[in-house]
């Protein structure tokens, strides 16, 4: 948003609060509860007790390809991507967390089991020299300037990476978050300005929309790893994506995407191109996922600390046993479902509507 100098302080000076989470619970005749949290707000739902619970009240939970692909079906006169599939996504993560509780495994262990012990762990925040005294593999920073500041503002982000390079030195790998503000000339000659600081990756520097243009990023600059998917939400958009190779990390949220039960779904055509898939935050959910695909090498660790300094949740104070890095390392529980508990006395939980007045 550096086009619009009244919206460049934060994230939440231009909305990205504005439309707020969702939480759902799936229950059983016999009071067995699956809980997930997602995106979305009240728009997101009204779609689930409106639209999408005729799908699932009274249905085996265990049913969760056709639950699925019944609301995603549903879901086209609401544009098919963004807010409705973020909403199919809460639920389908509710319904993952049951099924781990019906037979009492963890959901990784449904999908496949784990490929390695624990998972390596990056962190994002402002502070790459304390994550790499923490243990983190790596750290991940946002760039500050876009091409509303032109030559002055591009020389500033080249400063700004050389400082964060000097403090970590060398054999550290630094990621930059773009999200979404430069265009195919920009990142071209940002990339050409840092090649010295051994950036790791450029995390989206297009809109999300702009395939071609990532493939003429590739073109441009083959030595950068070019990473997106944050804001994609289909499967058929990560195809666009993963045909041409012009992606070297794709980075799914599992939340925004639909849920796990998508997620997998793109994680096997990544496969079969051999392109690694580092989800987008998501805590518990990403971490699940990742640690049963080979081609998953390492997860985000969101710092969600007050000055991004300390190791808390993720997903903040509503869950009780979110695993937390140790080291820069993550280990999973054998606790079945996602293994959270919902803290209700530290979240304000508000029904938005009654799903028995229709």
């Amino acid at each position: 948003m550096s086009l619009y100098p009244e919206y460049q302080t934060t994230l939440k000076s231009w909305g990205a609060d504005a439309i707020g989470s969702v939480f759902v619970e799936v229950e059983t005749e016999d009071g067995l509860i699956g809980l997930a949290t997602g995106f979305g707000g009240e728009p997101a739902c009204y779609l689930i007790e409106k639209h999408f619970r005729r799908f699932v009240v009274g249905s085996d939970p265990r049913d969760i390809a056709r639950i699925w692909d019944q609301m995603y079906r549903a879901s086209s006169p609401y544009g098919r991507k963004g807010l409705a599939v973020s909403a199919i996504g809460a639920v389908d993560l509710a319904l993952w967390d049951l099924l781990g509780k019906l037979r009492s495994e963890p959901v990784y262990k449904l999908i496949g089991g784990a490929v390695r012990d624990d998972l390596i762990a990056y962190c994002t925040g402002p502070c790459p020299a304390r994550y790499k005294e923490l243990g983190f593999f790596g750290a991940k920073v946002p760039l500050p300037f876009g091409p509303g500041e032109g030559p002055a503002g591009l020389k500033s982000n080249v400063e700004f990476l050389a400082q964060h390079r000097q403090a970590v030195g060398p054999n550290f790998p630094l990621m930059v978050d773009c999200f979404m503000s430069l265009d195919v000339g920009y990142a071209r000659d940002l990339a050409r300005a840092v090649k010295d600081l051994d950036v790791y990756w450029f995390e989206e520097a297009l809109h999300a929309d702009d395939w071609e243009g990532y493939r003429q990023l590739k073109s441009a600059a083959p030595w950068v790893r070019w990473a997106t998917g944050e804001h994609e939400y289909s499967r058929y958009g990560f195809r666009e994506l993963i045909k041409d190779r012009a992606i070297d990390v794709l980075q799914p949220d599992v939340m925004h995407v639909g849920g796990l039960t998508e997620v997998l779904r793109i994680a096997a055509m990544a496969a079969a191109y051999d392109i690694p898939v580092v989800p987008h935050c998501g805590g518990s959910y990403s971490y699940h996922f990742s640690i049963t695909q080979a081609h998953s090498p390492f997860v985000e660790y969101f710092n969600a600390s007050t000055v991004g300094d300390q190791i808390v949740p993720s997903l903040g104070p509503m869950f009780l046993g979110e695993p937390l890095p140790e080291g820069g390392r993550i280990t999973l529980s054998n606790d079945p479902g996602w293994g959270l508990t919902l803290d209700r006395d530290t979240v304000l939980l508000r029904r938005v509507y009654n799903m028995d007045s229709e």
